[in-house]
């Protein structure tokens, strides 16, 4: 045989022997739930778990290369490590997701004979997980997520133009499978999660059965694949994609965004950041890191998707008794003082930075440094009022937070419309307080404002933020909810009326892959309609329009303002999963996605001012001059708003409710008057026993 042949041969017997997939090692097949700590998280879970550890023996033979270990893991909220004959490989990932994840061992930690897996939890906070179908496999990770190759491309369906997107990878059994690719210039990766800026990715990924999901946040529209992958195989595939959300004279906003790099924590560096921007199509977005002004425009450029976005320049100013997100910053400005735990000097502090209009209360019903802003000890929540006299001179606050959502979804929205009754000009925000790439992803919750949308890279600031602080905004999180008072007037506007009726024009808007199951109407903080929706009820011939209806509402003498909410069912799709409560109130949640309008205020006393309910109170308490069938007698031809403000009038002037002469009236009082009394009187109590128990 010459030379040659013989090398061919060699050559051909070398190549075969390449494909040749190696079998992994089965350590477990099942999946094993754990718990440190006595208390069950989710209902989902057994009452008592398995263990509060994993402990696994098996057998292998010791080796002088590198191999990898695979495992798949649910639920996790807490630092688990994972050890391999007391040689630590790293820790489960922080994500409630579930998902395929890959450890790398090194040379001389797999022994002959019996090895010995452990999975634990740092800490004893209580964490229910599962983790299981666990492998070990002779070659490194890099070639085990490199048996086959596939080229993806994205591009927009009306313009067949590539497109910025996220890429979501299932295994065949629904979880998140990680790539064989890494974060670039033009990608950011995370287990099951590809985000692209250019609408191109190329991954690795193991033999199997995978299903491929593609998206752009929430205007539009997802396409999908089956893949049946073997190795050694190529595979190229092109989807699309296309803006189905009409949401033209609006800017997509996320007021809440974060980094690894300036905030310290998460997992997106600022690079993966302005790809994950441009991949959900957050049009306006905040740099929000803790205490830090972070202008996100340089990064934007160096990641070549400044095109896609107007960065804007801003801080989440963190306090021991708040946080408050705050833009636009003047380029140079200094960060302010954020020691003080006095809200006056706080918000006096943010409103001395140049350039600073924007003051938004975060997350007012969570913990944070052993505070909750509108916890019951210091918020009255039928009134609006801070009973501890903390200062509200913020003028926003977040009603959505898509990274540290409510048990109760309206919650915020019935603090948010306490406050507007209570004579506060407060812009609702919808926002993600996203520091991840894929866990709570950017975007999610977002915030839609009024203004010329047709550059996104040349949005104008001032205008925004004008038309902002207006309250011509929209929230976002799956749904928008279109509010529009006899034709023409829409959130944040005054609305002139005449006559005893108004005409109110509602379109809920959202992607086919979101549904809307009930819409209400509130007017002063109070439900004055609600719709349950059937799946295909009142659906408009206009894509992205889920819902459209047109109601009656009577008018009243005094001013109100309008609300619409629509919420549906939670997205349970790992391409967009809505989260559970970030502090449950119970183990048994349901998750929502939900729209708001904003308000409309409507003139209907004709002065040409928003005029609230503690306005109308102070009026009646004036005219009555300490009498009370006067006052009862004026109460009656007001709504319960009004009614629960002037309970706190009273109260606040020396009045007990639970006098004889009070109770008497409200014995013989007119319903909206005796639920409002009742409302504040009930906050008020639990107010009281909230300060006995601290």
């Amino acid at each position: 045989m010459s030379v040659a042949r013989l090398m061919s041969v060699l050559l051909l017997v070398y190549a075969l022997g390449q494909q040749v997939r190696a079998e992994p090692n089965p350590i477990t097949i099942r999946m094993h739930h754990l718990r440190v700590g006595a208390e069950r998280e989710w209902s989902d879970f057994p009452e008592t778990p398995e263990s509060t550890r994993l402990s696994l023996s098996f057998a292998a033979k010791s080796s002088d290369k590198v191999s990898t270990l695979r495992l798949r893991q649910q639920d996790v909220k807490q630092t688990w490590k994972v050890r391999l004959n007391n040689e630590d490989l790293g820790g489960l990932l922080i994500d409630e997701n579930d998902m395929v994840i890959y450890f790398q061992v090194p040379p001389g930690i797999l022994v002959d004979g019996v090895n010995q897996l452990r999975i634990e939890q740092q800490g004893n906070q209580s964490d229910d997980i599962r983790v299981g179908d666990i492998w070990i496999d002779d070659r490194s990770v890099t070639q085990v997520l490199g048996e086959a190759t596939v080229d993806l491309s994205v591009v927009d369906a009306d313009r067949q133009q590539p497109i910025p997107c996220r890429i979501t990878i299932l295994n065949a059994d629904g979880a998140l499978q990680t790539p064989g690719c890494q974060s670039n210039d033009h990608l950011a990766v995370r287990p099951g999660i590809v985000y692209t800026s250019t609408g191109h990715a190329s991954f690795g990924l193991p033999e199997g059965s995978y299903r491929v999901i593609v998206g752009r946040g929430f205007e539009y529209s997802i396409d999908e694949s089956e893949l049946a992958v073997k190795a050694g195989d190529k595979i190229s595939r092109t989807l699309s994609i296309r803006r189905e959300v009409p949401t033209e004279g609006y800017v997509a906003c996320d007021t809440h965004v974060h980094t690894r790099t300036h905030s310290g924590h998460g997992d997106a560096t600022v690079q993966e950041r302005m790809i994950t921007l441009a991949a959900e199509g957050i049009e306006l977005p905040v740099a929000t890191d803790h205490n830090a002004h972070i202008d996100h425009d340089p990064f934007a450029r160096e990641m070549k998707v400044r095109r896609y976005f107007t960065p804007v320049v801003g801080n989440e100013v963190t306090t021991r008794t708040g946080h408050f997100n705050i833009f636009p910053v003047a380029q140079g400005a200094k960060t302010p003082d954020h020691r003080s735990d006095e809200w006056k000097q706080t918000l006096g502090n943010i409103f001395d930075v140049p350039g600073v209009q924007v003051a938004i209360l975060n997350h007012a019903r969570d913990v944070h440094g052993g505070t909750t802003p509108f916890a019951p000890q210091q918020f009255n929540d039928a009134v609006g009022e801070n009973t501890a006299g903390w200062y509200m001179g913020f003028n926003a606050m977040e009603v959505v937070n898509s990274g540290a959502t409510q048990t109760d979804v309206l919650q915020l929205f019935h603090d948010w419309m306490a406050l507007l009754n209570r004579g506060y000009s407060i812009t609702p925000v919808g926002s993600s307080d996203s520091h991840d790439v894929g866990r709570h992803f950017v975007g999610q919750g977002r915030t839609y404002i009024r203004c010329d949308d047709r550059d996104a890279s040349n949005i104008d600031v001032a205008r925004a933020t004008e038309s902002f602080m207006h309250g011509n905004v929209m929230v976002s999180y799956g749904l928008l909810a279109e509010l529009k008072v006899n034709g023409r007037y829409q959130s944040g506007d005054l609305a002139k009326v005449a006559g005893d009726e108004v005409t109110v024009d509602l379109r809920i808007l959202g992607p086919r892959w979101v549904s809307v199951d009930k819409v209400m109407l509130f007017a002063n903080g109070e439900l004055v309609r609600e719709q349950a929706v059937e799946d295909g009820d009142h659906r408009a011939q206009l894509a992205g329009v889920l819902w459209a209806d047109q109601w009656k509402l009577s008018t009243a003498h005094y001013d109100r303002h309008l609300v619409a909410i629509a919420v549906g069912p939670g997205i349970q799709s790992l391409h967009w999963r809505t989260a559970k409560p970030y502090q449950p109130d119970t183990i048994d949640p349901k998750t929502s996605v939900l729209g708001c309008s904003g308000a409309v205020w409507l003139d209907a006393d004709g002065d040409g001012e928003r005029s609230s309910a503690r306005h109308y109170a102070e009026e009646i308490v004036s005219r009555a001059r300490g009498d009370l069938q006067v006052l009862f007698n004026d109460l009656s031809h007001y709504d319960s708003a009004v009614a629960a403000q002037t309970a706190l009038l009273l109260q606040a002037s020396g009045h007990s409710l639970i006098d004889e002469a009070i109770q008497q009236h409200l014995a013989n009082a007119s319903e909206s008057t005796s639920r409002g009394f009742k409302r504040y009187f009930d906050a008020w109590r639990e107010g009281q026993l909230a300060r006995q128990a601290r």
